[in-house]
């Protein structure tokens, strides 16, 4: 956690006038960039990369915590590899959280879709059906209907949610940072704000992403609601693996890189 690295500078600030200008000047821009189900009208090829400089408009909590994670872990990383290898580093765990947060949404969308298949619907009325329902939820109309003749209630909520659900922040390139901090630095002792005691690397970061776990399969959450918890898991794995083969790959046995 020394001083702050070329490129974690770049990042900061361009998080920083992506937040402050979807706030002031576009607000649509939340909208645009964001990552939305490749299956909803609001989806666009950019969003993939775009969502990774988005963050929650309604707290400042969300950039702040995501930009002192880039800066405090991040330098470390960037000193360590240097830039270059940085910078593909934390735009490759940023595409793979995207990766598996929409893999996810895929496999809650078609859950719901065989179950309103099941209930006697036709694809084109599950379509209509869906975007019907992102419309009232979009248009604040209240809660959308579930059929009756519905079976699997929970199957057609979690496919709505995953058609309607917008993912925004830096958090899945920061967990694959968060990852490879943890494999250089392995005994670096950390103070968290809400446990004031010293945690290495090596025990802290494997436990928050066993969280993140737990809180995506049960949906029980200490952090909050609205959290992308498969896209943090797809950021640590794809900085596990990158950091990983460029492990194994090594000629030098005293540097992975």
């Amino acid at each position: 956690m020394g001083r702050i690295t070329e490129t974690v500078k770049v990042l900061l600030i361009i998080n920083v006038i992506f937040f402050l200008g979807t706030k002031f000047l576009f607000p649509q821009a939340q909208g645009l960039f964001a990552l939305w189900f490749p299956l909803n009208p609001n989806f666009e090829f950019w969003q993939p990369l775009t969502h990774m400089f988005m963050h929650d408009q309604s707290s400042i909590f969300h950039i702040l915590f995501n930009m002192y994670a880039l800066w405090a872990f991040g330098s470390a990383v960037e000193a360590s590899i240097g830039k270059n290898k940085f910078i593909f580093f934390y735009f490759s765990a940023g595409l793979g959280a995207a990766l598996i947060h929409l893999a996810v949404g895929y496999f809650y969308y078609y859950q719901g879709y065989q179950a309103l298949i099941d209930s006697g619907f036709s694809p084109s009325e599950i379509t209509t059906y869906v975007n019907d329902a992102f419309t009232s939820i979009a248009n604040n109309q209240g809660q959308y209907r579930i059929p009756n003749s519905v079976t699997d209630v929970e199957a057609v909520k979690g496919m709505v949610e995953a058609f309607s659900t917008r993912a925004v922040g830096a958090s899945g390139a920061i967990y694959g940072v968060l990852v490879a901090f943890g494999m250089l630095f392995p005994n670096a002792e950390l103070f968290l704000i809400f446990l004031p005691i010293p945690i290495k690397a090596k025990f802290f970061i494997p436990a928050l992403i066993l969280l993140d776990l737990f809180s995506g399969v049960t949906g029980f959450s200490l952090f909050g609601q609205n959290i992308a918890n498969f896209a943090h898991i797809g950021g640590a794995l794809f900085g596990f693996i990158m950091m990983w083969y460029w492990k194994k790959n090594s000629f030098n046995d005293k540097r992975w890189y």
